[in-house]
């Protein structure tokens, strides 16, 4: 009986050892291709190629091919390898764009993965917006919320206080908005919005006004909310800042930011990257990061990452292992530390981010009150639409601002045009 135990255990052992060796030959000659913008990125970029060395060790022979591809050539570039059948098994996607990959059936449901080892996704910051037609199609890397930056020197000169309410935003901004020379041309500006390129952006510019009123696009369902008095009063205020001129007209938002780094502003509301342009600009000593004063904060996902869906199942398992080692406790506090990012989960250690960024605490508030009130610049229900969608709204609420056109009117045609576009 010992020594039928004893050949069971060296021939299981050996079955081990076996199984083992060949796992390791079958990956000796594995890569995995990683495709993504952010790879020449500061801060980013170094936290993503740390964590593919990581990787790297932990799985001897597997070979992480991080590749480049500019944003601007980015979705078409994706759109090409997979239709072409030749697509990264590790998936990196901006979040408004990752959508139309798992209508197409590209990209792998991550439910049985994270059911398997008893991953909890509670509080993750906007995990919910990787939820597509009822799958979990990736987890979110990046959501944040947005500041206002002000220029004391400008606020302290007009005798107001840093405003924490509408009204009070009002009132600044009205109060910093001057011809300071006495040539008729106002070179002081009380807050700054692009106005000109892109809809996704004009919408951003408009929404911290319209989510203050108690507006948005649509509701949690994907139903279309715009005919409603908070949507008039967002649309009110949005039309009040532009047709006062309390804002240039006819910028991009990089010319908008560098006037306000410059001196040339009082009050900016903007993403966190706006600090590093503060740093950069002439009023650099005069400008201070404050909480927004509308509530709930615009918030924003950014970019996501999931696995492509045909890929052989072996392939599968070492994605899903990246997977979650970026999602691990200790890459996500890398994610503040080396990335300089807010991290979604909230089992991240941000200590010791604030010597790089003063104002981190208030970031992290900012992307956790953003989240709790499920914040998006793209609204649920018209995802695949919504660059249809978005110049439908920019185009109406231009027309709203040359013609003078009552809000309450113009929110009906947005409405009915929305609804349009939703049904196809």
């Amino acid at each position: 009986m010992t020594k039928l135990l004893k050949t069971g255990l060296k021939t299981t052992a050996l079955a081990a050892v076996m199984s083992a060796a060949a796992l390791m030959s079958a990956q000796a000659d594995t890569t995995l291709k990683f495709v993504s913008w952010q790879v020449d990125d500061a801060g980013t970029g170094e936290w993503w190629k740390d964590a593919i060395a990581a990787f790297e060790a932990a799985n001897p022979g597997v070979k992480v091919e991080f590749t480049k591809v500019e944003r601007g050539a980015y979705a078409d570039t994706m759109t090409t390898l997979f239709a072409g059948g030749q697509p990264p098994q590790i998936v990196h996607l901006a979040s408004f764009e990752y959508q139309a990959f798992a209508e197409n059936g590209w990209l792998e449901n991550l439910d049985p993965w994270l059911e398997k080892d008893g991953i909890d996704m509670s509080g993750w910051a906007g995990q919910g917006k990787c939820v597509w037609q009822g799958n979990t199609n990736c987890v979110m890397l990046n959501y944040f919320g947005f500041i206002m930056a002000y220029n004391k020197k400008i606020l302290d000169e007009a005798g107001v206080s840093v405003p924490t309410t509408w009204e009070e935003y009002l009132d600044v901004v009205r109060k910093t908005t001057k011809d300071l020379n006495g040539d008729g041309i106002v070179d002081q500006f009380g807050t700054g919005h692009e106005t000109k390129g892109g809809a996704g952006q004009y919408l951003t510019e408009m929404l911290s006004y319209i989510l203050d009123a108690g507006g948005y696009w649509t509701d949690q369902d994907g139903k279309i909310t715009i005919d409603t008095p908070q949507m008039v009063e967002g649309l009110t205020r949005w039309k009040t800042v532009i047709k006062d001129g309390l804002t240039p007209l006819d910028l991009g938002a990089g010319d908008i930011r560098k006037l306000f780094a410059d001196g040339k502003m009082a009050l900016r509301l903007d993403g966190p990257w706006l600090y590093g342009i503060m740093q950069k600009g002439e009023a650099a000593a005069d400008t201070v990061v404050a909480a927004p004063p509308f509530h709930p904060p615009l918030g924003g996902s950014s970019n996501v990452l999931g696995m492509a869906s045909e890929i052989p199942e072996e392939e599968k398992k070492l994605v899903w292992e990246f997977i979650q080692l970026v999602m691990s406790p200790d890459w996500q506090s890398k994610y503040a530390t080396i990335g300089k990012n807010t991290p979604p989960s909230p089992a991240a250690d941000t200590t010791g981010v604030e010597e790089f960024v003063p104002h981190f605490d208030l970031l992290i508030q900012t992307m956790t009150e953003a989240a709790a009130a499920n914040v998006d610049r793209i609204p649920t229900g018209l995802e695949l639409q919504y660059n249809e969608f978005g110049k439908m709204v920019q185009e109406e609420v231009q027309r709203m601002l040359i013609e003078d056109l009552d809000p309450a009117d113009v929110v009906k045609t947005i409405q009915q045009k929305a609804e349009a576009i939703q049904q196809g």
